[in-house]
C-alpha cells in the first residue's frame, strides 16, 4: 500500500526553496501525507540525500509518531522523537550539498505496526533495523536542491 506525500513548499521533483536549506533558515518543510492503514500502531520519517559524496546522507529521522498524524507543520517534528542526522545531532539539517550538481532529497513516511522503536536519538542503522520488519505502508517525495553557481 502506497501512501502520498507532498510539500506546498516544493512539487514531486521540484527545487526544494532555499529557506529549507542550510544557506537558508534550515527549517524543515511542511509535509502532509495520506493512505495511512488502518492497522498502523505509529509513523516515522526520513529525510535523506542518496547523492552524497560519501554515500546517502540522513538530514532526519523522526519515529513514534501517532498514527492519526498527518503532517508537519514547517519546523515542526510534532509529537515524534528525533533520531541522530548525518550531522551527527537530533532533529532537521537541511540540504546542503557541495557545489555543482544539483542533489536529489527524499523525504520518506512509514506507517509501522509498532507504537514504539524505543528511545529518541536512535542512529539511521539503528532506526532501519528498528523498522525492518515492521513496515505496513510507505511513501515519499522528492525535491532537489543546488548549492553555487
Amino acid at each position: 500500500m502506497a501512501i502520498r506525500v507532498r510539500s506546498t513548499a516544493f512539487s514531486e521533483g521540484a527545487r526544494i526553496p532555499e529557506k529549507y536549506s542550510c544557506d537558508g533558515q534550515n527549517v524543515s518543510p511542511p509535509l502532509d501525507w495520506s493512505g495511512i492503514p488502518e492497522n498502523t500502531k505509529s509513523a516515522a520519517l526520513v529525510v535523506d540525500d542518496p547523492d552524497a559524496p560519501s554515500g546517502t546522507f540522513t538530514h532526519w529521522i523522526v519515529y513514534d509518531l501517532p498514527p492519526n498524524t498527518t503532517k508537519l507543520a514547517e519546523g515542526s517534528s510534532a509529537a515524534g522523537k528525533e533520531g541522530v542526522n548525518g550531522f551527527g545531532k537530533t532533529g532537521y539539517g537541511g540540504p546542503c550539498p557541495p557545489p555543482g550538481k544539483p542533489h536529489r532529497y527524499y523525504f520518506h513516511i512509514y506507517a509501522l505496526d509498532v507504537a514504539s522503536l524505543g528511545n529518541a536519538g536512535l542512529s539511521r542503522e539503528r532506526f532501519d533495523a528498528a523498522i525492518e520488519r515492521h513496515i505496513v505502508a510507505e511513501g515519499q517525495v522528492m525535491g532537489t536542491y543546488k548549492r553555487g553557481k
